[in-house]
C-alpha cells in the first residue's frame, strides 16, 4: 500500500484533475482510495460524478462560560491565540464564537473552572464510489475558518481500512497552510502540480520546500505545459532535486471531459501512473 499526495502551492493548476485522473488510471489494475482533503472547496466528487453520502458530522470543542463562577481574571483571553475572547479589566470576558478554533487553552487556564466543554459542528465526512475507486471526502462548515480538524478527522475515517488498498491518493488543498500539512502527513510520495508561469514557479518552490521539511519524496507534473516555456519549472526541479514526471499539454478533450464530470484519460496520466507503479 502506497499513500500518494497530489498537491501544489498555487490554486487552479489542475491539481484535482490530476488526482482524479490518476485515481481512475490506477484503478484499472489496482484497488484505489481517493481522499479529497481540500475540505474548504471539495470538488473531486463532481469531477468523477460521484454521488456522495454523509457518514459522520465533525464536531470540535466550544467553550461554555459560567458567569456565576467567573472572577474576571482575564487569563482565558491571555491564553487565546485566536483572539476569540475579549477581556476588559473588572468585567466578564466577551466570547467571539466565530474566532474560536477549539484549542481548549481557555478551559485549561481558568483557575476557578468557570469554563466547561461543549461541541459545535464544523464539517461532515462523506463516502462514495466510482467504478473501482473508493471515495472519501469532507466539507468544512460555512463560517468556520480552521479546516485542519476536519482534515484530521477525514483522514482518521478514510484510513480505517488502509491496508485493503493498493494505492491511496490524497488530494490536498492549494498552498502550504496547516490544512495542507495535515493532509500531507503520513504520505509516502507527493506529486506537485504546477504550470509554466512565474507564479506557478514561485508557489511550486514553496510546496517543494515544505515537502523537503516534511521529508516526503516528490515529483513534478506540469499541467498546460505548452502555454509557455517549461524551462522556468525545470530550474526549480533541479534546485529541489524533484524530477518532472509528466507534462500535460492543454487539450480541448480534457476540457470537455472535465466539464462533463468524466474521468480524463491522457498519455501523460498513463506515464504518471506507470512511474508510480514502478517506483512505489
Amino acid at each position: 500500500m502506497a499513500i500518494i499526495a497530489v498537491t501544489g502551492g498555487k490554486g487552479g493548476t489542475g491539481k484535482s484533475t490530476v488526482a482524479c485522473s490518476l485515481a481512475y488510471e490506477l484503478s484499472k489494475r489496482n484497488k484505489v482510495l481517493l481522499i479529497d482533503a481540500d475540505v474548504d472547496c471539495p470538488n473531486d466528487h463532481l469531477l468523477l460524478s460521484i454521488e456522495k453520502k454523509k457518514v459522520k458530522d465533525v464536531a470540535t470543542f466550544l467553550p461554555k462560560f459560567n458567569p456565576e463562577k467567573c472572577i474576571a481574571c482575564g487569563r482565558c483571553a491571555q491564553a487565546c491565540r485566536a483572539n476569540a475572547i475579549v477581556s476588559v479589566p473588572g468585567k466578564k470576558p466577551i466570547f467571539v464564537e466565530q474566532q474560536c478554533i477549539g484549542c481548549k487553552a481557555c478551559m485549561l487556564v481558568c483557575p476557578v473552572k468557570a469554563i466547561s466543554e461543549s461541541k459545535r459542528k464544523i464539517g461532515a465526512v462523506y463516502r462514495g464510489r466510482k467504478g473501482k475507486i473508493e471515495f472519501c471526502g469532507a466539507e468544512l462548515q460555512p463560517g468556520f475558518e480552521e479546516s485542519s480538524p476536519v482534515v484530521n478527522e477525514l483522514k482518521k475515517i478514510a484510513m480505517e481500512n488502509a491496508d485493503s488498498y493498493d494505492y491511496i491518493i490524497v488530494d490536498t488543498a492549494a498552498g502550504t497552510h496547516c490544512n495542507v500539512i495535515s493532509a500531507l502527513l503520513g504520505c509516502d510520495f507527493a506529486i506537485a502540480v504546477t504550470e509554466p508561469t512565474p507564479l506557478g514557479k514561485h508557489d511550486l518552490e514553496l510546496i517543494l520546500e515544505l515537502l523537503s521539511i516534511l521529508r516526503i519524496k516528490s515529483g513534478i507534473v506540469i499541467n498546460r505545459s505548452d502555454i509557455a516555456d517549461a524551462k522556468v519549472i525545470e530550474e526549480s526541479a533541479k534546485r529541489f532535486n524533484a524530477p518532472i514526471i509528466a507534462k500535460i499539454p492543454y487539450s480541448k478533450h480534457i476540457e470537455e471531459n472535465y466539464a462533463k464530470g468524466k474521468p480524463i484519460e491522457d498519455e501523460a496520466i498513463k506515464k504518471l501512473a506507470n512511474f508510480l507503479e514502478a517506483s512505489l
